[in-house]
């Protein structure tokens, strides 16, 4: 398969498991090692920067908001207090992260490690879609939730480990109700993954023969997000089903290297 095939598949990945609570970055592994094709640093950033738009437009009034009411100092609000939560919660995977991210790079490409993570992500979603906590809206999540659903996020920075899928879990554990912890969860990608970008591009600026792979993974992204906060992710239950097949995958890439 020629390069340009392989990427354009790749675009499709990202933009497909970014909000899938299934691990973007273990599929992009995967689909790299059977394409034979790993494209570079800037590659990567572009198709990260398409699907973090997805989500700017997605949820943009709500951000607007969000950031108008911070920088007024209404951090009573309803919107000034779901943006001091998002800080909160972002917090722990920024420090770690920073502090350890030449020890993620060096087992990102390690299918071991992928395949550890998506039984994790598989064991966490199926405990998530029982409803063993009493839900309750977002005006009664505080500061300890958002401290919970960040700590799961941290776990996230490895290959195989799904971030909505901990961070949505993280939520519903929490309390939340299914919609108002997906939305917490996609609004607090926003700064982590906007970091991430920045820390690997650097003085580095994404040249024009890559705006294509931005646009693939914005539509792909906003197509599977929508459907995840409309139709899918509206019932817990539902993430059972990403569960089973997050725990067939890990079984799979296990069998794989092993046999």
């Amino acid at each position: 398969m020629n390069e340009l095939a392989s990427a354009i598949i790749l675009a499709i990945v990202q933009g497909i498991t970014e909000w899938l609570p299934v691990s973007s970055s273990g599929h992009l592994v995967l689909f790299n090692k059977i394409l034979g094709y790993k494209g570079d640093l800037l590659f990567d950033v572009a198709l990260h920067f398409g699907t973090l738009m997805s989500v700017f437009v997605y949820f943009g009034a709500d951000i607007v908001d969000i950031i108008r009411e911070l920088l007024t100092g209404k951090w009573k609000s309803e919107n000034g207090r779901l943006g001091i939560l998002i800080l909160i919660a972002t917090i722990p995977a920024g420090l770690i992260g920073f502090l350890f991210r030449d020890i993620f790079e060096s087992v990102f490409s390690n299918l071991i490690v992928v395949a550890f993570g998506f039984a994790i992500t598989g064991v966490v979603l199926l405990i998530a879609s029982f409803g063993f906590v009493k839900t309750r809206s977002i005006e009664g999540f505080g500061y300890r939730g958002a401290i919970i659903v960040g700590l799961a996020q941290v776990f996230s920075i490895l290959p195989g480990i799904s971030r909505s899928g901990t961070t949505i879990s993280a939520g519903l554990l929490s309390g939340l109700k299914e919609q108002d912890a997906v939305k917490f969860s996609f609004l607090m990608s926003i700064p982590v993954i906007l970091g991430a970008n920045i820390l690997v591009i650097g003085n580095n600026k994404l040249p024009p023969n890559l705006i294509w792979a931005t646009v693939v993974s914005f539509l792909f992204g906003l197509l599977v997000l929508h459907a995840l906060y409309k139709y899918i992710l509206t019932s817990r239950r539902n993430l059972r089903w990403f569960g089973f097949y997050a725990l067939l995958l890990a079984l799979v890439v296990f069998a794989f290297e092993f046999f």
